[in-house]
């Protein structure tokens, strides 16, 4: 282990070649966490494409595995969640056990994110289509959470990282109004960049924030019995680590 990783080693696969995310991950983490991204090529944004991707993912976590990362972080919920909660969750022990290594998916980091802010009901927002939005809901029902809205922004799955932090705040903020309210809201998909309106959504509404990227950097720490809170960017990573 290099000295720059001194607390520790993650090693993430990433579900497509966007940037954005990686680098809010990298400028969020705690100095001494390492980071080793790789990167698969989902492009289409498709239920289908989804369900054939866990072969691939498999491939990078035995390269990552062979690292002797601390922590796998196979990246990207939707490509999860269509395998249901029971099924998402077998994969993962499965990989675990075979690569002999702690794996943190994102579909569970968000159950567990909502369940360390103690939320039973969500309002969460997409830029996926009905369909999956409903296979999504779905999981988070059997999961043991009442979903009250997961209502999806129409944008082209290629052009998400486009849309304005602005856009994405009006389109959370009507959904939660028009849902009249929940214990948490909830943003599914790292594709966006939206870490500017976690903070303003907070205060606006008065409910906490589930943010694909802080939830995953909040977990990192966690796993890594690392403990270093960061302000401004909503109360998992000011309150939680």
């Amino acid at each position: 282990m290099s000295f720059s990783s001194w607390r520790g080693v993650v090693g993430m696969v990433n579900p497509t070649m966007r940037p954005g995310m990686t680098e809010e991950v990298c400028r969020l983490l705690p100095e001494g966490i390492g980071l080793i991204p790789l990167f698969l090529n989902i492009s289409r944004g498709t239920e289908d494409e989804f369900e054939k991707m866990m072969p691939e993912y498999e491939k990078l976590i035995a390269v990552l595995a062979e690292q002797n990362c601390d922590l796998i972080h196979p990246n990207g919920a939707p490509p999860f969640m269509v395998h249901g909660f029971k099924g998402e969750a077998k994969i993962v022990a499965n990989w675990e056990k075979k690569y002999n290594t702690p794996i943190m998916s994102v579909a569970q980091n968000h159950v567990r994110a909502l369940h360390a802010l103690k939320a039973k009901s969500f309002v969460g927002a997409t830029y996926f289509h009905d369909k999956l939005n409903r296979i999504f809901a779905k999981f988070f029902e059997d999961a043991g959470f009442e979903v009250r809205g997961m209502a999806g922004i129409e944008v082209p799955f290629d052009k998400v990282q486009e849309l304005s932090g602005e856009q994405i705040y009006a389109h959370i903020k009507r959904s939660y109004l028009k849902t009249k309210g929940a214990d948490a809201i909830y943003m599914l998909g790292s594709g966006w960049r939206t870490l500017n309106i976690i903070e303003t959504l907070e205060q606006d509404l008065q409910v906490p924030v589930v943010h694909p990227v802080t939830a995953r950097v909040w977990e990192f720490q966690k796993r890594l019995f690392v403990r270093e809170p960061r302000t401004g960017f909503g109360s998992m990573l000011r309150e939680l680590p």
